[in-house]
C-alpha cells in the first residue's frame, strides 16, 4: 500500500463518526447525494456581491448538513477574514476544502470497502485518490460510488446465491434484490434484508 493512502485510511479510520453524514447513504432507499453547490440569494457574481451577499453565501455553505470539517474550517476563517478572503473562499477556497473533504471520505469508504473486499469500490476510490482530481471525486461521491457499491453488492448476492446451504426464504429474497437491481435495492438487501430473512 502506498504510504499516503495508509495516512489517508488512518486519517479516514479515526475521523469515521464525523463522516458517517458527509458520504452518501443507501439503505432504505434514501440515496443522499452531497451537495456542492453555492447557495446564494442573488445571481450577483462573487465580484460584485456586498459583505451581506458574501456572508449569507458562506453562512448558507455552513448551514449545508454536508459540509464537512475541511469546509467548515475555511468558510469559519473567511467570515473572520476581509471581504476579499470571503471572496476568495467562494471563488476558489470552497472548492479546495470541498475537494479535502471529499478526500477523506472517499478514504473512508476505500477503508470500508478494503474490509469488504468491494473490489469495483476499491478500484475506483484508488483511481480518484491517485488522480485527485476535485471534480471527479465529487461526481464519482454524487453518482459513482452508488453505481459501484452496487455493483459489488450485485456480486456479493449472486455469490450468496451460489452457496448450498441457502434456505429457499434467503434465495427468494436475493433473487428479488437482483431482479429489482437498483442500488437502494441491492444495499439494503446486503444491509438489512438478509438478515432480516435469516432472522
Amino acid at each position: 500500500m502506498r504510504p499516503t493512502r495508509a495516512v489517508l485510511l488512518v486519517v479516514a479510520t479515526a475521523l469515521t463518526p464525523a463522516l458517517l453524514f458527509t458520504a452518501p447513504a443507501f439503505a432504505n432507499d434514501s440515496a443522499a447525494p452531497v451537495t456542492t453547490t453555492v447557495a446564494t440569494t442573488s445571481d450577483t457574481p462573487v465580484d460584485e456581491m456586498s459583505e451581506d451577499e458574501l456572508r449569507a453565501a458562506i453562512a448558507a455553505i455552513l448551514a449545508d448538513e454536508g459540509s464537512g470539517r475541511g469546509v467548515a474550517r475555511e468558510a469559519n476563517e473567511a467570515l473572520n477574514g476581509t471581504v476579499d478572503d470571503m471572496r476568495t473562499f467562494l471563488k476558489t477556497g470552497y472548492r479546495l476544502a470541498q475537494a479535502e473533504d471529499d478526500r477523506v471520505a472517499i478514504a473512508r469508504i476505500l477503508h470500508g470497502a478494503t474490509q469488504n473486499n468491494d473490489k469495483r469500490v476499491i478500484e475506483e476510490a484508488n483511481k480518484l485518490l491517485d488522480n485527485n482530481s476535485p471534480e471527479e471525486m465529487r461526481t464519482w461521491l454524487e453518482t459513482g460510488y452508488r453505481l459501484a457499491q452496487a455493483e459489488d453488492d450485485a456480486v456479493y448476492i449472486a455469490r450468496m446465491l451460489a452457496a448450498p446451504n441457502i434456505s429457499d426464504a434467503l434465495r427468494a429474497a436475493a433473487n428479488a434484490a437482483l431482479d429489482d437491481g437498483s442500488p437502494e435495492t441491492l444495499r439494503y438487501f446486503r444491509e438489512v434484508g438478509q438478515y432480516e430473512v435469516a432472522g
